[in-house]
């Protein structure tokens, strides 16, 4: 399908190669944490284990190309995208595109995803040294799509600087509505702290969760970096399997792709476990930024928390405070036995304390979930590209995405108008 795999222009040199196996590890990480958002999940470890455990694979519909931009035998941009067979695991919907293709006798794929498969977490796609190489990167993937005859290129919850090279290439903008949890400076001295900035309501009905879940016997074990064993991999897969076969669907992530994360990213995981009476009966798994920042994280470290206690997990809440950046994303989560109210406790009220404990700004709770609002994350506009060949069809979304972004913004400003927090909480 492919017609070129390298080529040469001005004084650069643009390769395009199909394994993460072909790419300099330390070249592109070091070029990610160059960028205005980076995310563990576009460190090569984690793009590498997709691959190696078969998650994202030509098997499974995702077949990956590396883009390389180097000067002088530096690499100065890079990127992959994923030519698709199908439109799961994207988070951004497009299966409305696709009946309409499909309806005029067309197919819509096989398309081209500039994304972390199955992971919708804004940052950066775009690795690049300067904002030239980064929109160079955009138009080389651009005509490399439309020599290959795929159908168009998707850039899915891009950083703002993406968003300026696909915007300045011509590609056009699309907004969904994710709920992310901040925490203001210099942060919550507490769980307790937190909770007193929400109205009555809000704060009455979190307490009234968290009681529920201490009141049947559970506590947690928060594992972070190195302190998780095997055996607590094992058990969390074991809880997040079933929580994805109980949904009629096979997991995106298998487990060797969780063994290769304690191996190959430790720093970036932390790991809730729900105990009933000392017998382990759920588990929540928190990613973080730790290999993006600077200073890294401390690792090896594990602590207890009793359920509905402020203090808990957050009995160290001077670690970190006040460092600028601390991201965590969340969650990947199962129960293997069913208590009111573990899945709040076990998926935000264990994670937010344990944020407000190490002082991290912002907790990302994934695609969609109103309720996720009445529990303090509030309404945060991603933005992804598109740009699609046949000249028609592009028409046609650009008028349906000028609709839908005016609809996103009257969403957003709904949710916002029934914000959790007190009215004088800015």
């Amino acid at each position: 399908m492919e017609k070129e795999q390298v080529s040469v222009a001005n004084d650069y040199v643009i390769r395009v190669v199909d394994s993460p196996s072909q790419v300099d590890a330390a070249a592109w990480d070091a070029l990610l944490l160059k960028q205005s958002a980076p995310t563990p999940f576009m460190r090569h470890a984690f793009l590498s284990a997709l691959h190696t455990t078969g998650c994202a694979t030509a098997a499974t519909g995702w077949t990956p190309r590396f883009f390389l931009l180097e000067r002088r035998g530096l690499l100065t941009a890079a990127c992959v995208i994923y030519i698709k067979s199908h439109s799961g695991g994207e988070f951004v919907f497009d299966w409305g595109w696709a009946r309409a293709y499909h309806q005029h006798g067309l197919s819509y794929h096989p398309k081209a995803v500039c994304a972390v498969p199955f992971i919708p977490v804004p940052g950066s796609r775009l690795l690049a040294s300067t904002p030239e190489d980064r929109l160079g990167l955009v138009l080389t993937m651009m005509d490399w799509c439309a020599a290959n005859h795929l159908t168009g290129l998707h850039a899915l919850f891009a950083s703002e600087d993406d968003v300026a090279a696909l915007t300045q290439a011509g590609m056009l903008l699309r907004h969904t509505v994710q709920f992310h949890w901040s925490n203001s400076q210099p942060g919550y001295a507490s769980f307790d702290n937190f909770l007193a900035s929400l109205s009555q309501e809000k704060r009455k009905k979190i307490r009234q969760e968290r009681r529920k879940v201490a009141d049947a016997g559970v506590t947690f074990r928060v594992l972070e970096g190195a302190a998780i064993t095997q055996a607590d991999w094992d058990f969390f897969y074991r809880c997040y399997e079933r929580t994805y076969l109980e949904h009629g669907n096979p997991p995106y992530f298998n487990r060797a792709f969780y063994a290769g994360m304690a191996t190959d990213m430790p720093e970036d995981w932390v790991l809730f476990i729900a105990e009933q009476h000392g017998e382990p009966i759920a588990a929540s798994l928190l990613a973080i930024n730790a290999s993006c920042m600077k200073s890294g994280a401390q690792n090896g470290v594990e602590r207890t928390a009793p359920s509905g206690n402020s203090g808990g997990a957050g009995t160290s809440a001077t670690v970190g405070r006040g460092v600028t950046g601390r991201v965590a994303y969340g969650r990947y989560w199962g129960a293997l036995k069913r208590v009111d109210c573990l899945h709040f406790e076990a998926c935000y009220y264990q994670p937010l304390q344990w944020c407000i404990a190490h002082g991290y700004q912002r907790f990302e709770g994934g695609a969609q979930g109103e309720h996720k609002l009445a529990r303090a994350l509030l309404p945060v506009t991603t933005t992804s590209a598109h740009w699609l060949a046949h000249p028609q069809f592009f028409a046609a979304v650009d008028n349906f995405l000028t609709q839908e972004r005016e609809g996103i913004g009257q969403y957003v400003g709904e949710l916002e108008r029934h914000s959790p927090f007190k009215a004088t909480t800015t």
